[in-house]
């Protein structure tokens, strides 16, 4: 459900750029816009934040063989 969220908040961004660039809204519409966009920004942000600490990488582990180790941001 998140990826469904954070491509649809995307999406909506794109929308909300696009509308803004042609310069045509009122004042108040383009403030709404603008707003709009700094919501679905934060809540995309977070949600690629949830993700990051879910990546796991694989690395070989001390027989050779690949093994599941928690991602580290730090790397």
């Amino acid at each position: 459900m998140a990826k469904n969220n954070f491509e649809t908040s995307m999406l909506r961004l794109e929308e909300i750029v696009h509308e803004l660039e042609r310069g045509d809204a009122p004042l108040d519409k383009s403030l709404s816009l603008f707003e709009e966009g700094a919501r679905l920004l934060k809540s995309a942000g977070k949600l690629l934040d949830a993700a990051e600490q879910k990546v796991t990488l694989l690395q070989k582990g001390p027989d050779g063989k690949p093994e599941e180790t928690e991602f580290d941001d730090a790397q």
